[in-house]
Formats: structure tokens, C-alpha cells, sequence
């Protein structure tokens, strides 16, 4: 199998407006939210230390990543330190390994800056992202962080 070859790229005026519009399948819609209200969340979440970027495949955005990227320890309502906020794949460009290549690169940018763990949640119910994350290494930590489900992956090791 192929790798998917995927740049994370960082969102200016230029491609704003094609990143905001990548949309995930209608049944994935109550599942992530949206680009520009994940922007905005991050915009109103400073705390939570925002790191987003485009998912080019190509010269074409396929994606958007977020992470709270190296939060100190004891910020109220924030998980990290290194935390995977929002993986999106646009409608169009999933099935092709894309995700999974934006996470081995995350992987390995948090590696280099010095985290030993990455988080992420999920919703319940059908249709979640749970397989896949667990097919990448991850495993619940039997926390819930409202009704999500928090999974870690160990990065030492």
C-alpha cells in the first residue's frame, strides 16, 4: 500500500476561503465541526494554545488538523499537552489514507518537540472515529471529557 503524501500547511488569506469550505460527509456532520467554526473555537479558546493547519495534498486542500499544542499543566478545561483538537477530511478526499498521514506527521512533529503522549476524544455513537484511532495505536484512558471518549497514543518507546 501506498502512503498518502500530504503537507500541512498554514491557513492565510490565500486559502482561507477553499479550507473553510471543505465539508465532511453528511452523516460525519454531528461528529466534527466544521472549519470555520473550528477556527473560531480556537480564536475564542487561546488557553487551549491553538495550532492549526490546512491538509494539501498536492496544491489541493483536502483537510484541516488542530491541536493544543505544549499547554501548561493546570489550565481549567484544557488537555495536553498535546492534544488533537480536530481532524477533518473533506468529503471528496477520504478513503485515500489522508488522515492517517496527517497523523504520522503530528506524530512526529510533536515527537520533536518533546511530547511523549498525544490525546484525542471522539464522540459516541455510529459512524465515530474510534476504530480508526485505535487502528493508529490508540487506547481509551477510561476518561470522558464531556461525552467524548479521551484516547492516548504513547509516543516513547
Amino acid at each position: 500500500m501506498t502512503t498518502a503524501r500530504v503537507r500541512l500547511v498554514e491557513i492565510t488569506a490565500d486559502n482561507r476561503d477553499a479550507v473553510c469550505a471543505l465539508r465532511v460527509l453528511p452523516a460525519q456532520e454531528r461528529l466534527v465541526a466544521p472549519v470555520t467554526a473550528s477556527l473560531a473555537e480556537a480564536a475564542a479558546t487561546p488557553e487551549g494554545e491553538p495550532w492549526y493547519r490546512a491538509v494539501y495534498a498536492g496544491e489541493e486542500p483536502v483537510g484541516f488538523v488542530m491541536l493544543s499544542w505544549n499547554v501548561p499543566p493546570g489550565r481549567p478545561g484544557v488537555i495536553g499537552p498535546y492534544f488533537l483538537w480536530r481532524l477533518l477530511i473533506d468529503a471528496a478526499h477520504q478513503g485515500r489514507g489522508y488522515g492517517r498521514a496527517v497523523l504520522a506527521q503530528v506524530v512526529d512533529l510533536v515527537r520533536a518537540d518533546g511530547g511523549t503522549e498525544l490525546l484525542t476524544s471522539h464522540q459516541q455513537g455510529e459512524g465515530n472515529p474510534g476504530p480508526f484511532y485505535r487502528g493508529l495505536g490508540f487506547e481509551p484512558t477510561g476518561e470522558v471529557d464531556g461525552d467524548e471518549i479521551v484516547l492516548r497514543l504513547v509516543l516513547t518507546g
